[in-house]
C-alpha cells in the first residue's frame, strides 16, 4: 500500500511530465500565437503544481534524517518560485516595470540570494561539488534581480524588456524540468546508465544548454533593440 509520501512524489512525477511536455510544446510554436500561451500557461501550472508538492517532500527527507539533501531540494523550491513568478509576472506586468519589481520581486530576489549564499557553505562544509556549484546559480539571480530592482527604470527603458524577462525565466524553468528528467527520472528508468558521469551531466548539461540558448536570444534580440533605441534618440 503506497504510503502518502509516495503519493506525493507520484504526483510530483506526473505534473513534471505536463511540464516537461508543456515546455517544448510552448517552446516550438510560434511565439505569440494561442498555441505558445496556452501551453505556457499549462507548464506554469504545472511547475507550480510541482512547487506545491515538492514542499512535503522536502519535509519528509528532513524528518529521515537527511538534512543536506532537505536543505538542497528547498533551495532549488526557492529559485524555481522566482523563475515561475518572473516568467508569469513579467507577461502581467509588461505595461508597469514598478509593478513588476514590487515586494513579491524583492522577497524572491532576496531568498535566491540568500538561499544560494547558505547552499554555498552547505556544500563547503560537506564537501558536496554539485552544492557548491549549483549555488551559484542562486546567488546570481538574486543579485541580478536586486540590481535591476535599483536600475529598474533603466531596465523599462529597454524596448521590449518584459520579454527578455520572460523568455529568461522560462529558460531557467526549463532547466529545472530537464534535471528533474535527466537526474532523477533517467537513471529510475535505466538504472543500467547510471553513474557518477550521468549524475553531474545531468545537473549541468541543462545549465549549460540554457546559457547557450540564453545568449543566442540575447543576440537576436539585441539588433532590434538597438535600432529602436536609436530610434528613439533621434525623435528625442
Amino acid at each position: 500500500m503506497l504510503s502518502v509520501y509516495d503519493w506525493i512524489k507520484t504526483l510530483h512525477i506526473a505534473v513534471g511530465v505536463i511540464a516537461l511536455i508543456g515546455f517544448w510544446s510552448a517552446g516550438l510554436a510560434r511565439k505569440g500565437s494561442p498555441l505558445h500561451r496556452r501551453a505556457g500557461q499549462i507548464f506554469l501550472s504545472a511547475m507550480t503544481g510541482i512547487l506545491i508538492t515538492g514542499v512535503p517532500m522536502a519535509a519528509y527527507k528532513l524528518e529521515q534524517g537527511h538534512p543536506v539533501t532537505a536543505a538542497f531540494l528547498g533551495y532549488l523550491l526557492v529559485i524555481t518560485a522566482t523563475g515561475v513568478w518572473t516568467g508569469w509576472r513579467a507577461i502581467a506586468d509588461k505595461r508597469d516595470v514598478r509593478r513588476y519589481t514590487g515586494p513579491a520581486y524583492v522577497a524572491l530576489a532576496g531568498l535566491s540570494l540568500l538561499s544560494g549564499a547558505a547552499i554555498l557553505a552547505l556544500g563547503l562544509r560537506v564537501g558536496a561539488p554539485l552544492l557548491t556549484g549549483f549555488s551559484s546559480i542562486g546567488l546570481f539571480i538574486g543579485a541580478d534581480l536586486l540590481l535591476k530592482r535599483l536600475r529598474r527604470e533603466r531596465l523599462a527603458a529597454r524596448p521590449r524588456w518584459w520579454l527578455i524577462e520572460h523568455y529568461t525565466a522560462m529558460i531557467g524553468n526549463g532547466i529545472a524540468t530537464h534535471i528533474a528528467f535527466l537526474g532523477i527520472g533517467l537513471p529510475r528508468l535505466f538504472p543500467a546508465i547510471d553513474g557518477a558521469a550521468l549524475h553531474y551531466a545531468a545537473w549541468f548539461g541543462p545549465l549549460a544548454v540554457a546559457i547557450g540558448a540564453k545568449l543566442w536570444f540575447d543576440r537576436r534580440w539585441r539588433a532590434p533593440q538597438a535600432t529602436a533605441m536609436r530610434a528613439q534618440a533621434q525623435t528625442g
